[in-house]
């Protein structure tokens, strides 16, 4: 029998050897995912040429990253996150055909359960922050209407804090909705203008992140899961262009395709006509969607 099927183990056949252990009674796509896995981490660590103190550090991090998740903190998400590696399977599970809007990452403070909402409304029942309006319709790639979409909604505030984030301080609720697109596919809605936030910044990957010189931060935006019956669920995002953080979110979420004009509307008949009391945002954006 050959040195390589018996797997004996050299720097040189070290992804031989590896893979060659794992069974043909394993399951398939289980073979096929850690053949790839071991490859490509043997690649690495031959190119990079770690010392044993550099080997037990990249340990240690790992380690202290499982001691920070809990039921509240995924910290290995964080990871993915900043990595690149969630933006990545977001995509590849995602591919829609030309003309339909992109996809981008869900994020940690979505609600399943949120009372659905009159079109129109006013989801920020605090009244905190620059007031903003929200408009736009919800199209086929061929343009037709898409009547009865279920718009999900869900936004920070002007802190850069989400409802869940502060319990007893926003009320339970705020700056998120539901509503149902009308016959022609329009919505619309009024909220206040969002803030760039820092994700959790305090554990490892916070660490790791201030030692590549990055910094933590995810440009204002507010949330989208756009689905109806027959089509493609849209889970996105709509990004302010003008933000300081726009061409480096920390996540990696940012696509140019969902950036929206935050347009600054002073004409008094126009604050007037959409209820408010001082000059808003106005932000209008079609989405497109994809059939099944």
């Amino acid at each position: 029998m050959s040195e390589e099927k018996l797997g004996y183990f050299t720097e040189e056949k070290s992804i031989e050897a590896v893979i060659e252990r794992i069974s043909s009674d394993c399951d398939p796509r289980l073979k096929e995912v850690m053949s790839v896995i071991v490859k490509k981490l043997h690649e690495a660590v031959k190119e990079i040429e770690p010392t044993q103190d550099e080997w037990m550090k990249a340990i240690m991090f790992l380690t202290e990253t499982g001691h920070k998740t809990d039921d509240w903190r995924q910290e290995y998400i964080l990871l993915s996150d900043i990595l690149g590696v969630s933006m990545l399977v977001d995509a590849i599970n995602s591919r829609r055909p030309n003309g339909a809007s992109e996809n981008t990452v869900l994020g940690p403070f979505h609600i399943e359960v949120v009372p659905e909402t009159k079109m129109g409304t006013n989801i920020s029942l605090d009244g905190k922050g620059e007031p903003m309006y929200v408009h736009g319709y919800i199209l086929d790639i061929d343009g037709n209407p898409i009547s009865g979409a279920q718009i999900d909604i869900w936004q920070a505030n002007e802190d850069g804090f989400y409802d869940v984030q502060q319990k007893g301080i926003q009320p339970d609720f705020n700056l998120r909705g539901k509503f149902f697109t009308e016959a022609n596919g329009k919505y619309f809605f009024k909220s206040a203008k969002p803030r760039y936030y820092p994700i959790p910044d305090d554990g490892p990957v916070g660490k790791l992140l201030a030692a590549m010189g990055r910094h933590p931060f995810r440009p204002a935006h507010f949330h989208y899961i756009v689905q109806k019956k027959g089509y493609q669920t849209l889970t996105t995002h709509l990004f302010d262009p003008n933000d300081q953080y726009i061409n480096s979110d920390a996540v990696f979420g940012v696509k140019e395709s969902l950036m929206a004009n935050f347009k600054l509307i002073k004409e008094i008949e126009k604050i007037n006509e959409h209820g408010f009391d001082k000059p808003y945002y106005d932000v209008e954006y079609d989405f497109i969607l994809a059939k099944l």
